[in-house]
């Protein structure tokens, strides 16, 4: 492998800006909401997601956490019953699906690639999944791929 030695940069340059929201409108929190509603869907038996659960498990107010539900709404990414019911869209549960993805993908080259302590490399990822480039995320599969250190559940298109 070929690599170039790069230019020394500024911080500046790092990180020119706060972190953006994506193409499609969605910031890191409403990304985080996504997750979070997939997680407790797949937590519990009935599949049933209200407010008050995305509430307790993320610590947050319940005003907080229905002012972020409205706006995945506008965004067509949920629907919410008149039962307080939280389904998704086919489109939200998509994307969620993908970010839950990006986050195992990247606990996964955390802990067994760069042996990073698991709870360490659970916050990371928490946090890289939500800024890493698709381009950086298909380098990190392909080099589990070259590796044969991809499990199959870990499968991701970007």
């Amino acid at each position: 492998m070929d690599l170039e030695k790069p230019n020394p940069i500024t911080a500046l340059e790092a990180v020119p800006e706060p972190v953006h929201t994506k193409n499609n409108g969605i910031a890191e929190s409403g990304e985080t909401y996504l997750e979070t509603i997939l997680l407790i869907r797949e937590r519990t038996q009935s599949g049933l997601v209200r407010a008050v659960d995305i509430a307790n498990e993320l610590g947050f107010s319940k005003p907080s956490v229905s002012r972020a539900l409205g706006q995945l709404k506008e965004k067509k990414l949920i629907v919410i019953e008149q039962s307080g019911a939280i389904i998704f869209t086919p489109e939200g549960l998509a994307y969620a699906k993908r970010v839950f993805q990006r986050h195992r993908v990247l606990t996964y080259f955390l802990r067994y690639v760069l042996e990073v302590p698991a709870i360490q490399a659970e916050r990371d990822a928490c946090r890289m999944e939500h800024v890493i480039s698709d381009m950086t995320l298909e380098h990190i599969i392909d080099y589990l791929k070259g590796h044969n250190m991809l499990p199959e559940d870990l499968t991701y298109e970007c």
